[in-house]
């Protein structure tokens, strides 16, 4: 079985995954690498294109808000972990940040550039 094949149906479509200007443009300079959410937008090897740029979907899989590092906020374009949870409950309002939530990691790299 791959491991595509574990995976439970996408929840939405990749083109969903990226919409925000300021992710977009940190994702396309080569800043973020990795985008979470609570639904599932993306199978392993689909491409995403954010303004004529493609990037591969390399990993998909499940993750606990409480197992992000610095490391892995720095995939999503912040220095650090305590910059991406502000940044994040800045963006949902009144959204508690609960360590044993579940999220699904998408990771992803530019094609032939």
């Amino acid at each position: 079985m791959t491991e595509q094949e574990k995976l439970p149906p996408k929840t939405c479509e990749i083109d969903r995954l990226v919409t925000g200007a300021a992710d977009i443009e940190k994702i396309i300079s080569g800043q973020k690498r990795a985008v979470r959410r609570n639904g599932r937008y993306a199978d392993p090897g689909e491409i995403m294109v954010l303004h004529n740029h493609s990037f591969k979907v390399d990993k998909v899989y499940r993750q606990t808000l409480g197992d992000l590092t610095d490391e892995m906020a720095q995939d999503e374009g912040y220095p650090t972990l305590e910059e991406y949870k502000n940044a994040i409950l800045s963006i949902h309002k009144g959204m508690p940040w609960v360590p044993n939530m579940k999220v699904w990691v998408h990771e992803f790299s530019p094609v032939g550039e």
